[in-house]
């Protein structure tokens, strides 16, 4: 088995105990999963794939520290990928029903799409009344029209 496939390996059994396991577990399961796309070595279909599992998790009625570890790995993601806004998409649609810490993960990696479709959920935080939310809101618009910027130079 080689590298890849011994990453992969892991990420499929992180996902089958994260299936059968109590809450405890869920969370460490979590966290190989966060630990494989840290390596950044996934093929970008494969990352894509973990990410959407990783939505669904951050959106189930999961207890909040199993969908914090989920919103994590997937930011951890939008770090080391370039995530198309399809993959998270369903974050955005759920965003009103996140906690604030749990709010400032799902903007961050809205911002980290560099789409425009992103733009207005993200600006409607901008006001929050938590001071956390406001900045991650600020620094998600920031990016996304930077990128919009910056692509937009390169076209010139």
């Amino acid at each position: 088995m080689d590298g890849y496939q011994s990453l992969t390996a892991l990420i499929e059994s992180a996902w089958e105990e994260l299936a059968s396991s109590g809450t405890g577990r869920r969370d460490h399961c979590l966290e190989v999963v966060n630990d494989v796309l840290e390596t950044s070595r996934l093929t970008q279909n494969d990352a894509e794939r973990a990410v959407e599992r990783l939505v669904t998790v951050a959106l189930s009625d999961e207890g909040y520290p199993v969908r914090e570890s989920a919103l994590h790995a997937a930011g951890t993601a939008s770090t080391y990928y370039e995530l198309p806004y399809r993959v998270v998409e369903p974050l955005a649609a759920g965003v009103d029903g996140f906690e604030p810490l749990l709010l400032t993960y799902v903007l961050a990696i809205l911002g980290c799409t560099h789409d425009r479709a992103a733009l207005p959920i993200v600006e409607r935080f901008l006001h929050h009344h938590h001071p956390e939310v406001r900045k991650e809101a600020a620094d998600a618009v920031t990016e996304l029209s930077w990128h919009r910027e910056s692509t937009q130079d390169k076209k010139a």
